[in-house]
């Protein structure tokens, strides 16, 4: 008798996005490294550390978020930037390798406001409002005690976190040579601490309700889209809970989802990024839809790039079928670079260890041997 034949799983399907082919649905999501120098540029180790997830058969990886300007936007000590020519010089090297090895990369673009706990050039912190972040700093990035209480960014300053944006995406798209550019409006950092009501008490035109909130997102994408042109793929990140406040939801629920997402749809952006820590989950309490859903409901034209523990090749095919285009993966692929490889054969994945991240979240040996 036959042995079963095994259909192909449609995650390892081919897709386009704004020009550019994917040979599979397979993606890295960004996560903070801290592995580039005190003036933060990215050397050897990184350009390894990228270089394996191409290798390993990851379509596409995206950066870890890459600080861009030198006044408020870096957030963490070692961070890498792309705010002048040495720095992206040093990406256009990532970039190449990527490349040679077959992949695909994006450079994903953040600004840390109230969560900046590593800051070289300047003392101390903006945000929407003079409110001090929840929660205490990440130790894993060379954090300690609380957040420090920021001050009230001024208009001037907003004009300039949003140039620093677009001189970023420009560096990144004519110097470094990235494929796209993601806006990290996610996870609780500058763009995302406008987007929240506990953070924003703004009763200027960058304060209001949820969709006004979101105004600082759709003007960084606005300049950002005028810096690099309409042909280069262009998409934001989004998220409900942050690092300093996991299990936050937006208090707006669905139908708050349902403008966000219908903002974004008529925005310059290409592709909205999602994360949750279930991404198959219920978005809300007392809800069947999950973020992934609604947003597929509320922004159809968009491509969808889903991200929440999916290394589960089966809720990863779940997450497909409410509507994600794409897979991103953050810790599945930090301990399998390979995965997509050891997945198309059913090879055993390797369990995620503590200590790739600890104490310190960089770039450890352990890693780069696999």
């Amino acid at each position: 008798m036959n042995a079963p034949q095994i259909l192909p799983s449609p995650v390892f399907t081919g897709t386009t996005l704004k020009g550019l082919d994917f040979t599979n649905r397979l993606s890295v999501a960004p996560m903070t490294r801290i592995s580039a120098s005190d003036a933060g540029v990215p050397g050897e180790r990184m350009l390894s550390y990228y270089q394996r997830f191409a290798r390993g058969g990851f379509s596409l990886i995206t950066t870890e978020g890459i600080y861009t300007d030198k006044a408020y936007s870096q957030t963490y000590r070692d961070q890498p930037g792309l705010t002048d020519r040495q720095q992206a010089a040093a990406w256009r090297r990532i970039v190449d390798t990527v490349h040679a090895a077959g992949g695909r990369i994006f450079a994903q673009l953040m600004h840390g406001g109230a969560l900046a706990q590593g800051n070289p050039h300047r003392p101390d912190t903006v945000a929407p409002s003079a409110i001090r972040p929840k929660g205490t700093q990440l130790t894993g990035y060379h954090g300690d005690g609380p957040y420090a209480l920021p001050r009230e960014i001024s208009e001037a300053e907003i004009a300039e976190a949003i140039q620093g944006f677009a001189n970023a995406a420009r560096l990144a798209i004519e110097v470094a040579g990235f494929d796209g550019i993601e806006i990290h409006g996610a996870n609780g950092y500058l763009l995302d601490q406008f987007f929240t009501d506990f953070s924003n008490r703004r009763t200027d035109r960058w304060g209001g309700d949820i969709v006004e909130r979101f105004g600082l997102s759709l003007e960084v994408l606005k300049a950002v889209r005028a810096a690099i042109g309409p042909s280069v793929p262009l998409g934001l990140r989004i998220s409900q809970g942050k690092v300093n406040d996991f299990r936050h939801k937006w208090a707006e629920r669905e139908q708050g989802a349902a403008r966000v997402f219908g903002a974004l749809a008529e925005s310059p952006a290409d592709f909205v990024h999602v994360t949750e820590f279930e991404a198959w989950q219920p978005a809300f309490e007392g809800g069947e839809a999950s973020l992934v859903a609604l947003a597929r409901r509320h922004a159809p034209r968009l491509f969808l790039i889903a991200n929440g523990s999916l290394h589960d090749l089966a809720r990863a095919e779940a997450v497909m079928e409410a509507g994600a285009d794409m897979i991103a993966l953050g810790r599945g692929a930090l301990v399998n670079p390979d995965w997509p490889r050891l997945t198309a054969e059913r090879h055993e994945l390797r369990p995620f260890e503590l200590p790739f991240l600890a104490p310190i979240s960089d770039i450890k040996d352990s890693e780069l041997a696999l």
